[in-house]
């Protein structure tokens, strides 16, 4: 595509992108309980910081109504009398250099490290969480309280001092943004807030008792430096928000990855983030990271690189410049409403169900996860969800896939004989796949399932011929569990016999003399039809 052609279409995109960015970012600023102009500021340096390093063509970098709830949270653990957008801006200060920190030791695989099970329970008790934080807001009352059940009975015990005309404006934007949700290319945040700033101008909304936002400062944002004081109070909630930061954006990015586009470098991302977090925050910005909505209007409206998030920007920059005395009624129940449907979003319903379809024990782990969030809080929930996934990880290493194989007799495959119990046995041989790496957290255990299976079958076997095929490596305790093992068969007369071609476990047992040992006993195959054949061979 020519030069021009492409510059024409990045900034009809990034210009597409605002109109949602722009009502969006002011909403999420309301979730994370700062003013509206903050949303502003993180869809400003962070977006063009990370346009210029980020490794994703598509990714747009402000904020998420994750991260805003999470920001919320942590305000609440500063110290009384903490000016809020100090805290923010040191928040987005220390979430940077972590992210920075682990760009340096190369920590992109953690973006794989909260399983996506446990990410849909984590979002949908946050946007549960969300939903029950804005619904002072859309009534017209204060609702006190920091968790799910304490804002509900507030608002419950507020009803009589409802604001009808608040819960009117709300209601109606619901509605319209549900409506325009239907028709293609129409930004409905931004035409919700347009039209009902304009509404709220006209009729004067503010003397029916209907809460604005008030004035916002024209400007770009000035350099605010962090407070080191905070360090200590905002680094345990910094360090899960660049967890979480870090996992929401290289989500995104795969997700709206095409197939002609750069390969994504996760540490070059750690990087990009890392920087926009550290430098926006300078500049005024709570945690940034990269949004799956804005990203899928920044693909949909045709970016065709990150020029697109430049323009996006620029936009912000001209609101900030001209337009921020204008938002001024712009009534509280507008961004309310925006911030209630995009908290229903967040409640994947359709994701759980679809979970629970496929596993029942990864459903509750998701549940869990959400009701953590619920009831004990957001940070909590994400401290459970990176503890669930830890636990689910060492529970499949601990438990690796061990069964009994057997010989189809059509293709001479060898597979699970549970699944296929009239496959063909080997008189007084007894075949076991391990489907696991082997190390010092699980191998005395799969040693102990095989000897079940040995104890299990009838008549006791003569051999026993271990399919490690499937164990691509191993370390020095499983070795040792291994020697532990084969003195235990040979006790009960049992010979032992391997099959193994990876090159790791076979180095390390040739450097243990074990694999030279079986070798020259004829013990040791590439694969289980050779060591068959050899057992046949032999006469066993």
């Amino acid at each position: 595509m020519p030069n021009l052609s492409r510059l024409r279409a990045d900034t009809v995109a990034g210009i597409t992108t605002a109109s949602v960015v722009l009502p969006q970012a002011m909403a999420y600023a309301t979730i994370a309980g700062l003013p509206v102009q903050a949303g502003l500021y993180c869809a400003l340096v962070p977006m063009i910081i990370y346009a210029l390093l980020g490794t994703s063509r598509p990714l747009s970098v402000s904020t998420t109504s994750t991260l805003s709830a999470l920001t919320a949270a942590a305000l609440a653990a500063t110290p009384p009398g903490t000016a809020p957008m100090t805290a923010a801006s040191t928040l987005a200060v220390l979430t940077g250099v972590i992210l920075l920190a682990s760009s340096v030791l190369r920590l992109g695989f953690l973006g794989d490290f909260i399983s996506d099970p446990v990410m849909t329970g984590l979002k949908s008790g946050i946007g549960l969480t969300i939903a029950a934080g804005q619904l002072g807001t859309v009534i017209g009352v204060h609702a006190e309280g920091t968790k799910v059940f304490d804002r509900l009975l507030s608002a419950a015990g507020r009803l009589g001092e409802a604001n009808v005309p608040t819960m009117l404006v709300a209601a109606a934007v619901v509605l319209l943004l549900v409506v325009l949700r239907r028709v293609p290319r129409v930004p409905g945040p931004l035409v919700a807030v347009t039209v009902v700033t304009l509404i709220s101008f006209l009729a004067h909304l503010s003397s029916y008792g209907v809460a604005t936002i008030g004035r916002v400062p024209s400007g770009l944002p000035p350099p605010l430096l962090p407070d080191l004081g905070l360090v200590r109070a905002l680094a345990p909630m910094a360090l899960g928000m660049a967890l979480l930061s870090f996992v929401e954006s290289i989500s995104a990015a795969r997700i709206f990855r095409h197939r002609d586009d750069p390969p994504l470098d996760a540490d070059r991302e750690l990087l990009a983030l890392g920087l926009a977090n550290a430098l926006g925050g300078i500049f005024r910005a709570y945690p940034a990271a990269g949004g799956m909505t804005q990203s899928e209007m920044n693909d949909a409206s045709g970016a065709r690189s990150q020029r697109a998030e430049i323009v996006t920007a620029l936009c912000t920059a001209v609101v900030l410049l001209l337009l921020a005395p204008a938002l001024s009624p712009l009534p509280t129940a507008v961004l309310g409403g925006i911030v209630l449907t995009i908290a229903a979003r967040l409640v994947d319903v359709h994701g759980l169900a679809a979970i629970w379809r496929a596993s029942r024990p990864e459903f509750a782990l998701a549940c869990v996860t959400m009701l953590v969030a619920v009831g004990l809080g957001i940070m909590q929930s994400v401290l459970a969800a990176v503890v669930i996934s830890i636990l689910l990880l060492l529970h499949q290493v601990d438990n690796p896939p061990i069964y009994p194989l057997g010989r189809d007799p059509e293709s001479g495959a060898y597979r699970d004989l549970r699944r296929h119990p009239s496959d063909e046995t080997e008189p007084g041989l007894l075949i076991v796949r391990i489907e696991s790496r082997l190390y010092f957290a699980n191998a005395r255990r799969v040693a102990d399932r095989v000897r079940s299976l040995i104890e299990a079958t009838t008549p006791r076997p003569r051999a026993v011929l271990l399919d490690l095929t499937g164990v691509p490596g191993m370390d020095l305790t499983a070795v040792s569990a291994a020697r532990e093992f084969y003195g235990l068969v040979r006790q009960h007369g049992i010979d032992l016999w391997i099959a193994l071609d990876s090159l790791q476990p076979l180095e390390l047992l040739g450097r243990m003399g074990i694999g030279g040992w079986l070798s020259d006993r004829g013990r040791l195959h590439p694969d289980v039809a050779a060591a068959v054949t050899a057992y046949h061979a032999r006469g066993s």
